[in-house]
Order: C-alpha cells, then structure tokens, then sequence
C-alpha cells in the first residue's frame, strides 16, 4: 500500500483546521463587502441623492463578472492552483471595496463594486476547492459545513454592523464603506496565510497542476460523469427557488398575503439564515458518519415543495413555513458542495465549481425576472393578494424538477457506476484500493 494514500491519510495533518480557519475568515470578508451597500443605501440617497436605480446597480453590477468569469476562473484554479487563486482573488477585493469606499463619483465607486464582483466570484469557489485537498472524502461534509457557516458570519456582521458600528455610520455614508474595505483587507491576510499553508499540505493531498505552458483541451473541458450533470441541475434548480423567494419575495409575500407588519415579516424571514449559522455543521456531521448524502439531499430538496404547500394553500402558523425551509436551507448547502467535490476528480474541481456558479448565476437571474413577471401579470399586490398564488405556482413546479434532480443523483449514486456518496466507508475504501 502506498503511504499516506488519498482517503487514508488524505486531510490527517492538523494544519488542516488551521487552513479550514484562514479560509473561513478570507470568505467571510468577501460576504461582508458583498453586503455592505445595503446598510448605507439611506445614507447614499440622502447625503449623494442617488436614486433607487443608483443603488440597486450597485449590487447588481457585481454579478456580472460571475457570469462572465465563473468557468474561466474554474478553469484557472485548476491550472494554476486554488490557494493561488484565492489570493488574487482576494487582493482584486481590497482595491475593489477601496474603490467603493472612495465612492466619488459615482461611476468610481461602481466600478469598484464591478472589480470587487471579479473577486467575489472567483474566491468561494477557489477556497471550496483548496479546503477539498487538505480534508479526507469521510471529513469534507463537516469541513465544508463549518466553511459556509463561517462564511455566513460575514453577512450577518455586517447586518448588524448599523448597530455595533453605529459612531461610523452617524460620521456620513463612507465610514462604514472604509470599515468594509479593512474587514476586506483582513481577509487578503487570511487568504494570504492559506496560500503560506498550501506548501505544507501532506504530498498525497495534492494534485498535480497543469503548466502555465500546457494549453486546455476544449473537447474534454466539459466532460464529466452523468451524476455531475445531476448534481450541477440541483445546485442551478435549488437555488432558482430559494434564492429569488427567500431574499427577493418573501417579505412582501408575507405582509401582503399573510398579514404580517414589515418588522415581523423580515424577522420570520431572517431566521432561515440565523438558524443556518448553527445547523448547517450538524447536517455536514451526520453526512460524514451516516454517508447517504443523495438521500439527504433529496430530502432536503423535498421539503421545498412541501413549504410552499404549507404556505400557498394551508393556513398552519407561518413559523411552520419558516422551520421547514430553514432545515432544507441548513442540509442541502452542508450535503451538496462536499458531494460535489467527491464526484468529481481533483485536478478538474475548478472547473467543475465554475461551471455550476456560472449556471447558477443566469438561473438565478432568469427565476427572479420570470417570477416578477408573474407576479405582475397577475396583478399580486396588498389589494390582490391572490395574485401571488401564480408566483408561488412557478417556484413549486421549479422545486419538484430540482426533487427531481435529487432523485435521480440519487438512483445513480445506489447503483455500480455511483462514487460511494451513499456509503460512509466506500468513498474511503475505493480510493486506498486504487493506490495498492
């Protein structure tokens, strides 16, 4: 038996939580720089006198390099690294959120937000994939898990930075933007402390990189096994319901439809994202010791469906709803990005994430523009409330094709041509039998 072969001692160096760490603290910047143009919107529009427009094209604007980029940066990490990546990454989002922070005029700090988005779509996915190297197959679902959950710190600091940070915020609109740029700039250091820790990863985590010199070969670029192409519709059809419903219409939904006061509504809401914080590591636990992760995600996934049932059609207590989703919010993310990297082979992971966060953003993008459409055609507002009956039609049917999806990643995977997602010990077994 080779020593240290991959699934044996893959991941058993201790340095691995310190780069689990770095790693969580570079993206967690990145989260709290991707949201801090919410907090100061009021500020902007009363001490700049931007407009609503003004303000929404700088959020918006840093999606762009997402669907521009993301296969390209995929292609990138597997090329020339992902802790090397991830670097870049994070130093074009310092001199993007500077950009911001200077702010004046107004097309300068929406070009920073433009150059922070280059950042934002490379470095999750890059640090996805460096933290799959330095973690065995039976540790990678806890490993990533805590990764998201960390990474969510981030948004929720600087949600509540109006409160914890509130002398910046009474100072004018560019203190907190400064304050974003050195929460963005601590994460350069972290990033730069996980590439210093990629050279001490043990031999056999490591995968050979391509040459600078070594030129890609289109016709294999997307060439992957039929459970990828299975998994890659889960991720794009999941968040094509949760995202757009979630962060877009769900408040509205429930003050219009349910009642409820805006207060009240955005704090049945944020609990979905709160109780994530905590619940994700547990559902990336259990799929480490249990396996069965195909079957947890189609049972994460079904709960979708169910939540909307509960929402469009029963009168149960909305905090029914809000428990239901906020489950499947805390399993899928803590099963399926770990099973993605378990499906897929090392040296072609970059590309792999980029493909699925390209198709991911133009879901993303298609979902919330369809659903509004909708919502609109059938004239959903406080006077009609059941006018979103047909909004929550659309997400439902998108939620059972994803069910769908989850289904069948989980046929494949419980029969022979699977990767052992479904068996706690096979990932293991099949990658030390492969090294003797």
């Amino acid at each position: 038996m080779v020593p240290n072969a991959p699934g044996e001692g893959q991941g058993q160096s201790p340095l691995r939580w310190w780069a689990l760490v770095v790693a969580a603290i570079a993206v967690s910047s990145s989260y709290y720089e991707s949201d801090v143009i919410g907090s100061v919107a009021d500020l902007l529009e009363r001490q700049r006198g931007f407009s609503q427009a003004q303000i929404g094209m700088l959020n918006s604007v840093i999606s762009i390099p997402n669907v521009a980029l993301a296969l390209i940066s995929g292609v990138l990490i597997d090329r020339f690294g992902a802790a090397r990546m991830a670097l870049w990454a994070a130093a074009i989002g310092v001199a993007g959120a500077a950009l911001t922070a200077i702010g004046e005029p107004y097309e300068l700090m929406l070009a920073g937000r433009f150059v922070f988005g280059i950042s934002e779509g490379v470095i999750f996915i890059a640090l996805l994939a460096g933290l799959a190297q330095w973690f065995s197959a039976t540790g990678i679902a806890l490993a990533a898990s805590l990764y998201l959950s960390l990474a969510r710190v981030g948004s929720y600091a600087e949600n509540t930075s109006t409160a914890w940070a509130h002398r910046l915020f009474e100072q004018g609109w560019q203190p907190p933007l400064w304050l974003g740029t050195v929460v963005t700039a601590a994460g350069l250091v972290a990033a730069f402390v996980f590439y210093r820790l990629d050279s001490l990863k043990p031999a056999s985590n490591r995968f050979e990189k391509k040459s600078a010199s070594e030129g890609i070969v289109w016709s294999e670029l997307l060439k992957f096994d039929m459970s990828y192409w299975y998994i890659l519709a889960l991720h794009v059809l999941y968040a094509a319901v949760f995202f757009p419903f979630r962060q877009t219409y769900a408040v509205e939904y429930f003050q219009h439809v349910k009642g409820l006061t805006l207060q009240q509504a955005g704090i049945a809401n944020s609990w979905v994202f709160f109780a994530a914080i905590f619940a994700t590591p547990v559902f990336g636990l259990l799929a480490d010791r249990l396996g069965h992760r195909a079957l947890m995600l189609v049972f994460g996934t079904l709960l979708l469906p169910l939540t909307l049932i509960v929402l469009g059609v029963t009168d149960m207590n909305l905090w029914v709803s809000t428990v239901m989703m906020g489950i499947s919010w805390s399993l899928v993310p803590a099963v399926i990005w770990p099973s993605t990297t378990l499906i897929v082979a090392p040296e072609r992971l970059g590309t792999a994430l980029g493909l699925i966060t390209l198709v991911q953003a133009l879901g993303l993008s298609l979902s919330n523009v369809a659903a509004g459409a909708l919502a609109d055609r059938a004239g959903a507002s406080a006077a009609h409330p059941q006018g979103y009956s047909v909004m929550l039609g659309f997400f439902f049917l998108l939620s059972l094709t994803a069910l769908t999806a989850a289904v069948l990643l989980w046929w494949r995977e419980s029969g022979p041509r699977g990767h052992g997602l479904e068996d706690a010990n096979k990932l293991t077994q099949d990658r030390v039998s492969a090294s003797v």
